[in-house]
């Protein structure tokens, strides 16, 4: 089947299979930030934005982006690099593997809430699989990310 979608702001269309995953599109697209982890959807690694939303495109299948926006880590270069330089600071990047799928989500986190406080943040990010680093680090992160950026915020006003 023909579909059609969006993808990091680039037309895209692509013929694929009934049980296409949205991952294996958006790969076959050249997105290698998005991982295949567990395929349970249960690590939060190949997490993508469908229409703004975070979703796991392990369990979603192609078609259901037919005529949508897809947005892979590689289309948020800019916005990404600021935050994960924090987690970089942090020493949470060990192996790397569960970065993209990880700050995918801390960015969705902050779209939808922008100073969320330590239990919000462990509660939204509980999904995410890192097996290197416990967890610590990129907490201390992302404390450190949002303090920065309201010191930021505070001095511009």
């Amino acid at each position: 089947m023909q579909i059609n979608l969006i993808l990091n702001g680039t037309k895209v269309s692509a013929d694929v299979a009934a049980d296409t995953l949205l991952l294996d599109l958006v790969r076959s697209q050249g997105c290698a930030s998005v991982k295949r982890g567990c395929e349970t959807s249960n690590c939060g690694l190949c997490t993508v934005f469908l229409e703004d939303k975070p979703v796991l495109s392990c369990s979603v299948l192609a078609a259901r982006a037919d005529g949508k926006r897809v947005t892979t880590l590689e289309g948020l270069q800019e916005e990404a690099a600021e935050f994960g330089a924090f987690i970089a600071d942090q020493g949470a990047e060990q192996c790397g593997f569960c970065n993209p799928g990880f700050i995918m989500n801390a960015l969705a986190l902050f779209r939808e809430k922008e100073y969320p406080t330590e239990e919000e943040i462990k509660e939204y990010l509980s999904g995410n699989l890192c097996r290197c680093s416990g967890y610590e680090g990129q907490l201390r992160g992302i404390l450190n990310f949002l303090a920065w950026k309201k010191q930021k915020q505070e001095a511009a006003e």
